[in-house]
Order: C-alpha cells, then sequence, then structure tokens
C-alpha cells in the first residue's frame, strides 16, 4: 500500500484572470479520513476538482494513486460527489446505479449485489425504485454516493456531502465513512461546518485558496492553544493576517 493515495505539488489554479490557488503542495495518507475546511469561496472545490482531473490548472503536479490525475486509469478507482446531485431525476434509483455501475466497469453478472450493497451502505435500499424525482433533497444526495462507492474506489472525493441532512443522517453518514477508511479507502471530505472535523483523521484548513493549516485535530489545537477547530482557524486567520502586514 502506498504511503500517500494523493501528492499536490505546487499546485495553482486561475480563473478569469484571478488566482484560485496561488500555489499550494499537499499530501493525503492512504486509508485516512482527511477533511478540507473553510469558508464557502475559499478553493476547497477548485481542489477536489484538481484531484479528479476535471480543473483546468495553470501549474504544478497532482497525483492520484501514483498516477496523474484525471488519468483514465482512475475511472474506477476515484468516486467523486460534487455538492449538487450528480444522478438523472427520471430515472430510479436503481436504473441510475445500474448505469454508474456500467460506467466504472462493473461486470454484468456482479451488477445486482453491487446495486444492493450500495444501496444497503446508504440506506435506501426502501427506495431503490423509486424515481430520483420522488426523493429528499438528502436522499438524491445519498445516491450521488452510492454512485460513487460502486466498484470499490480507492479514494472518495466528497464536496459537501452532508449539506441539508438532518443531524441522523449526518451521524450516520460519517460512521460510514470511517468504516470505509478502516477497510483501506482514502476520503477527502469537504466541508464549511468546522464542528465535523472532530470526526476526520486529519485537516486542512483553507482561506484564498491557500493552506492555513495541515495538522490533526490535536496538534491544530494544541498549535493555537484553542478549544475548538472554529477557534483555531479564526487564530490561524489572525496571525495569518498580522504576518501579512508585517511584510
Amino acid at each position: 500500500m502506498m504511503k500517500n493515495a494523493v501528492e499536490v505539488d505546487r499546485l495553482r489554479v486561475v480563473r478569469g484572470g484571478r488566482p484560485v490557488i496561488p500555489e499550494l503542495t499537499w499530501s493525503v495518507p492512504t486509508g485516512q479520513v482527511v477533511g478540507l475546511l473553510g469558508p464557502s469561496g475559499c478553493g476547497k472545490t477548485t481542489l477536489m476538482r484538481s484531484l479528479v482531473g476535471v480543473q483546468r490548472v495553470a501549474g504544478g503536479r497532482v497525483d492520484v494513486l501514483g498516477r496523474p490525475a484525471g488519468s483514465k486509469t482512475l475511472r474506477d478507482k476515484v468516486g467523486y460527489v460534487t455538492q449538487a446531485p450528480s444522478v438523472y431525476a427520471d430515472l430510479t434509483v436503481t436504473e441510475n446505479l445500474r448505469y454508474f455501475a456500467s460506467v466504472v466497469g462493473v461486470r454484468r453478472g456482479a451488477l445486482a449485489e453491487q446495486v444492493a450493497r450500495v444501496l444497503e451502505l446508504v440506506d435506501l435500499t426502501a427506495r431503490a425504485h423509486a424515481p430520483v424525482s420522488q426523493l429528499s433533497g438528502g436522499q438524491g444526495s445519498r445516491v450521488s454516493l452510492a454512485a460513487a462507492l460502486l466498484g470499490d474506489p480507492q479514494l472518495l472525493v466528497l464536496d459537501e456531502p452532508t449539506v441539508g441532512l438532518d443531524p441522523v443522517l449526518r451521524r450516520d453518514l460519517w460512521h460510514l465513512f470511517g468504516e470505509l477508511a478502516r477497510g483501506g479507502t482514502t476520503l477527502i471530505v469537504s466541508s464549511h461546518v468546522m464542528d465535523e472535523a472532530t470526526r476526520c483523521d486529519r485537516l486542512l484548513l483553507m482561506r484564498d485558496g491557500r493552506a492555513l493549516a495541515d495538522d490533526t485535530l490535536l496538534g491544530l489545537l494544541e498549535r493555537t492553544g484553542t478549544d475548538d477547530v472554529e477557534a483555531a482557524f479564526l487564530t490561524l486567520v489572525d496571525d495569518a493576517a498580522h504576518e501579512e502586514a508585517a511584510r
């Protein structure tokens, strides 16, 4: 097993002539749940799009599972869940999953078993034959997650997967993420909800496209002398502002 599932070296992303990610170097250990935290607009989604190879980059290198991000060989090894549900509303849950299973190369003989497995993982077995258009927003998000779990991916990139979910569903999903990591899957989970940091093995705190910290929660709290991740984030923001003013 490789030490790091993701290696980012001096990544630079520019949009509309403005650097969204000025320069970022970062690595993600294999088999961990890594939280990508920061306010809306800080560059989380742009970084995640870079990891799955759908973002045009201006410079730097992004390797995923030992291959350049976006390589064809990664198609069935990386699962990606966007903020908005990425499934077909006019198809049933099962029809969606059978389609996406064929996209990632699940063998025809294994389709039924794979679909049943991911439906159980996201607790949607009872809604298997319902059109996605008839599901709640939270259920639609879980269909997208189920699709990403098809084929046993080695890396899951999840962009705000718990937004809009009730506390029970949020708890259950984080439990699932932990189980997947213990089984060897690497997960990168973005959120702007700071209290979700307690469920992660490691954290990358971002602001304005830059990394404020890359550490464990305990290491982050010790470094800043604070009691929770939100206070730590604000301390780091203030420290960065003071350093910038002193230059």
